[in-house]
């Protein structure tokens, strides 16, 4: 599952090159007693920045009203509020309420922030949905399959892997909604929001600039991003899908116009290691403890980027047929896959807005 506090070393999603917006449209003059507006030319202020373990980009352009240091600093707060919850969810601070919930594992209850406890709850349910593959116990098996920071090209034991999926059960983290508390029933457990945080801050920083009165931005942190509204000259956003085997992030092989909705992938090609002519690579399927084998990448366009993040683990562990049933039960929501064998499917939602520019590539 994809890490919290792991810096990708490529974002999963690229925008289109094409972000310069086109000139002003020339107003015809009506009188010479009516003064012409003064012509505009609008100017991309990008922010980019770390959290989250991963590649911060907030982007937008200046208005009439907005000039580049407004908009900075409107852009920092945005950023800011993503740090905020990063300290609230990460694993790799011991005072953070994840870390004080997986210290008392086995335990006793821990009181958690709401926003922590709406992770959290979200997240048993989106492991009730994908009949358990997303498992934010996972974090059990941490030091077995070693694809940060600490990479080692090893594949575990079984033993060790038997004993690792042993503590992994969401069933067994119990949440109290009106006392707001998190218990993880078995001594041992850990959890980790690694899989579905980075979407809640990628919402959150969005509802700051939208409250500071932004109108057309878009936020990625990694493999996850929210576009809102369109580029000074009326045209969308243009998203990239990448091809999981291509040349690197700026490869891709199908384009999307997105709108007020969010991009989220996963994909084998990150944090990963081929070795014996097969790749191994950090999203396990808890089911097995081994890396999943069913997809090379999912993408996933939802209404928001903490939706999309957290279903794009559950279809690609589940494979296309199973895992884009998920996304027709949900509101807003479709999905691009590329399964095992370089087949593309596409959910029904995404046929017609869709570009498929080419085949991806294939490869180990």
């Amino acid at each position: 599952m994809k890490r919290l506090d792991h810096f990708l070393a490529a974002c999963a999603l690229a925008l289109a090159a094409c972000d310069k917006p086109s000139p002003p449209e020339p107003t015809s003059r009506a009188s010479s007693d009516v003064a012409r507006p003064a012509p505009f030319d609008p100017k991309k202020v990008t922010l980019e920045d770390k959290a989250m373990g991963t590649h911060i980009v907030v982007s937008t352009y200046t208005t009439r009203t907005m000039d580049e240091p407004t908009l900075r600093s409107k852009l920092e707060k945005a950023v800011a509020e993503i740090r905020r919850l990063e300290r609230l969810m990460t694993t790799w601070r011991d005072d953070s309420e994840i870390s004080k919930v997986n210290e008392a594992a086995g335990k006793q209850p821990v009181i958690v922030g709401p926003e922590t406890f709406e992770v959290v709850e979200r997240s048993l349910s989106v492991a009730k949905r994908s009949e358990g593959v997303f498992d934010i116990s996972f974090e059990a098996m941490r030091n077995l399959w070693r694809f940060d920071e600490n990479k080692v090209e090893e594949v575990p034991s079984q033993e060790a892997i038997d004993k690792g999926r042993a503590l992994i059960d969401y069933r067994k983290i119990i949440i109290n909604k009106d006392k707001r508390t998190v218990f993880l029933e078995q001594q041992g457990m850990r959890i980790s929001l690694g899989g579905i945080a980075k979407g809640y801050g990628v919402d959150a920083a969005a509802k700051v600039l939208s409250a500071e009165g932004l109108t057309s931005f878009y936020i990625q942190a990694g493999g996850d991003l929210y576009v809102r509204g369109k580029k000074p000259d009326g045209s969308a956003y243009r998203v990239g899908v990448r091809d999981p085997r291509g040349k690197g992030p700026s490869d891709y092989f199908a384009m999307l116009d997105v709108t007020d909705h969010a991009f989220s992938t996963a994909g084998d090609y990150e944090r990963s290691f081929v070795k014996d002519g097969k790749r191994w690579h950090h999203i396990i399927d808890p089911r097995s403890g081994y890396p999943a084998r069913a997809s090379r990448s999912v993408t996933v366009w939802a209404k928001d980027a903490f939706t999309a993040d957290g279903v794009d683990d559950a279809i690609f562990i589940l494979g296309p047929e199973k895992g884009l049933s998920i996304c027709e039960e949900l509101d807003d929501c479709g999905a691009v896959v590329v399964d095992a064998k370089n087949k593309v499917w596409v959910s029904k939602r995404l046929e017609s807005k869709i570009q498929i520019l080419r085949d991806p590539t294939d490869g180990v």
